[in-house]
């Protein structure tokens, strides 16, 4: 039993009880956590800077996003094939209590559920629902109020950044930039689901509560958030919400509002991120915002067609923005499908840009070829996108190393793993091209990218010198978009944000470029950049609204 509920513990060093752990908490790949006594054994496990190691031994004790050395006593089955472990130090009297007993044995330290129910931390749930996990119990008779999931950071670019706002940090306030005249309750989106109240010039940001995808996760999420206006003695005038009609926090903005006679505000999926960029760093904008994620609800300007967004520019501010240009749209086969199956989108990019590439679809069973084609061609289920974590889910599916993602965001870790260590060679062509009529949002062209790393795939060029050359060119397309806007516009302050940006070589190698061009470089640092930060950002952008900010 931890602060925030109860982890799933055992020895770090054996490689068939992680595995068995895998089995029991059906959670297939994604890397498990570490606790290991003290900073000086940390150091034995990993690479640490002194940025990192005030870090973990900081009073929030969050994860830590380490450089691994691979040593024997963590199996490669706490983290496979990642070139990092998560690690943190005790941070209770039993924690203690428990490495005076194991000693310098690492112990892997997961969150106590099953893979995307809400972690266990009432006492009772604890022994049953986690009775066909563990073989015992280890409690204490402190009662847990409110479930608290443990943090997740690193330190990138030189500063700490929170890539999960959680136990340590939660509900601990951000002074805002611009005061709410009223009390907000910002409700988030629909993934890594947090909410905000504002009240005054606090933001009080609450923790992480999971994918409202599922139902104990929603309950969670409503519990959790009365707790918080009973705790913090608020009653919200004003709810804000994403503009996408099937999340489940738009759904309980609406109901709510309507119950209670509250105004609600929507804001757009990727002006929150944006906004919430700024205004940790207590800026308003005007700013060039770089926003590429995964999904994000938007609208095409020449149709008026719902799209998903995701490979954004946008210049603007907390109260408005408008989109500068984008990544080509490419059709989604089968919707979510693609999202887990990051072969359709593979299949898709191919369609677009009109290449054959025997050598992929041999890989697949024709009928499954014959289905996403007959989606494409026929826009049967295929939502258009331009997101560009769908853009590396693709290349990541054609260098074969991920079709099938048991996790999200797994397809672009594989990509990012396999490019960190390869050096610099060169980028592939790509094309930005203008709206018809000059008016409305650039596009920028992928086609001639997937043309050239298909040819270097022919060639057989590594893998790895593929992968290092498509983020090297993700970076030079941020840079040049963002030069030709910083001249038209007269801005030279550039936010990257969104879920992509916790790819640390695309964030590292894009701010780079941009601070050789001369432009300056805002990332999140207090909020999560994809969307746990989201509701943040909502709260902010309402915020500017109704004080009529004038950007």
């Amino acid at each position: 039993k931890g602060l925030g509920g109860y982890h799933l513990v055992c020895l770090a060093s054996s490689s068939s009880v992680v595995c068995g752990l895998r089995r029991r908490k059906s959670r297939d790949r994604k890397p498990f956590a570490i606790m290991v006594r003290d900073l000086e054994h940390a150091c034995r496990l990993c690479d640490i800077s002194a940025a990192e190691a005030d870090l973990l031994q900081s009073p929030e004790r969050p994860i830590v996003l380490l450089g691994s050395r691979r040593v024997s006593n963590v199996c490669v089955a706490v983290a496979p094939e990642s070139p990092q472990l998560g690690v943190m130090l005790p941070y209770t009297p039993l924690h203690h209590l428990l490495f005076a007993e194991v000693g310098e044995k690492a112990l892997v330290m997961t969150s106590g559920n099953r893979s995307d129910e809400p972690i266990a931390y009432e006492d009772m749930d604890a022994r049953i629902r986690l009775a066909g996990i563990c073989d015992f119990v280890l409690s204490h008779d402190r009662e847990i109020e409110i479930r608290c999931d443990d943090s997740v950071s690193r330190v990138v670019l030189g500063s700490g950044q929170i890539l999960r706002r959680a136990r340590g940090y939660a509900p601990l306030p951000i002074r805002l930039p611009l005061p709410c005249s009223e009390t907000i309750l910002a409700l988030g989106g629909q993934l890594k689901a947090a909410f905000t109240i504002g009240r005054g010039e606090q933001a009080f940001v609450g923790h992480h509560l999971g994918d409202l995808d599922h139902f104990e996760a929603y309950r969670a999420f409503e519990r959790d958030l009365r707790l918080f206006e009973q705790m913090f003695e608020v009653q919200p005038r004003i709810l804000v919400h994403d503009m996408h009609p099937d999340y489940a926090t738009t759904r309980y903005a609406l109901r709510r509002a309507e119950q209670e006679g509250l105004r609600t505000i929507a804001v757009q999926h990727h002006h929150a991120h944006l906004a919430g960029c700024l205004a940790e760093h207590g800026q308003f904008g005007p700013a060039i915002g770089v926003v590429f994620d995964g999904t994000g609800f938007g609208r095409d300007e020449a149709s008026g067609r719902a799209t998903v967004w995701g490979g954004e520019f946008l210049v603007g501010g907390l109260r408005r923005f408008r989109r500068a240009a984008h990544l080509r749209h490419v059709f989604m086969p089968g919707g979510d499908a693609a999202i887990r199956e990051p072969w359709r989108m593979a299949y898709a990019y191919l369609h677009e840009a009109g290449c054959e590439f025997p050598e992929f679809s041999g890989r697949f069973e024709p009928g499954k070829i014959h289905v996403v084609r007959q989606m494409l061609e026929r826009g049967i289920q295929s939502p258009p996108t331009s997101s560009a974590g769908r853009l590396f889910d693709a290349v990541a599916s054609l260098l074969g190393l991920c079709d099938v993602a048991s996790f999200e965001g797994e397809a672009a870790m594989r990509l990012e793993m396999l490019a960190a260590n390869e050096a610099e060679n060169g980028v592939y062509p790509f094309e930005f091209r203008a709206p018809p009529g000059d008016t409305g949002p650039a596009e920028v062209d992928f086609r001639p990218l997937l043309v050239s790393l298909l040819e270097d795939m022919r060639r057989n060029v590594a893998a790895a010198r593929i992968a290092r050359r498509f983020h090297d060119t993700m970076g030079e397309v941020i840079e040049r978009m963002c030069r030709k806007l910083a001249e038209r516009e007269g801005i030279d302050r550039v936010v990257l944000s969104g879920g992509v940006f916790q790819n640390r070589l695309l964030l590292e190698g894009a701010a780079a470029r941009l601070e050789r061009a001369g432009l300056s470089v805002l990332f999140n640092q207090w909020t999560p950049p994809g969307d746990g930060g989201m509701s943040f950002g909502q709260l902010a952008v309402a915020a500017a609204q109704l004080g009529n900010l004038g950007d």
